[in-house]
């Protein structure tokens, strides 16, 4: 199993920008993931599901065992 994912690290978005330069680099990392998913979509698809997948195995179901 995978190690748990790492949270993404802290990055500051600067304050300065205009909303032209804003809109720039949100292009830009539309393109980008868009040629991510181009090369990696599938291995990309497969690493999620292996995280969803529990670590451990589901406790043992008894029907006749009240709530």
């Amino acid at each position: 199993m995978n190690p748990s994912p790492k949270p993404p690290a802290s990055f500051v978005v600067p304050t300065h920008w205009t909303g032209e330069q804003a809109l720039a680099v949100l292009e830009a990392l539309q393109v980008l993931r868009e040629a991510v998913w181009a090369v990696h979509g599938q291995q990309a698809q497969q690493a999620w599901r292996d995280q969803l997948v529990p670590d451990h195995c589901p406790p043992d179901f008894d029907p006749d065992l009240p709530f």
